[in-house]
């Protein structure tokens, strides 16, 4: 699991792989791990799927909401 978020991280740019990013990622890893995926490849996917659910979460509200 280990090598398929270092595999996610790899293929995203250097200001997105915060700690807290790679914290969801392999969070997200471990739960469809939980699961029962085994398949690389979709682990892969759905590590990268939060951090574009990430990024457009914060696009998607005004400042004025994000100060709350």
């Amino acid at each position: 699991m280990k090598a398929v978020l270092d595999d996610a991280a790899a293929t995203l740019p250097e200001s997105n792989r915060t700690s807290t990013m790679m914290a969801e990622m392999a969070s997200q890893i471990l739960a469809c791990a939980a699961n029962g995926e085994r398949d690389p490849a979709t682990l892969k996917v759905a590590a990268l799927l939060v951090v574009v659910e990430c990024s457009h979460y914060s696009y998607d509200i005004s400042p004025e909401r994000r100060a709350l």
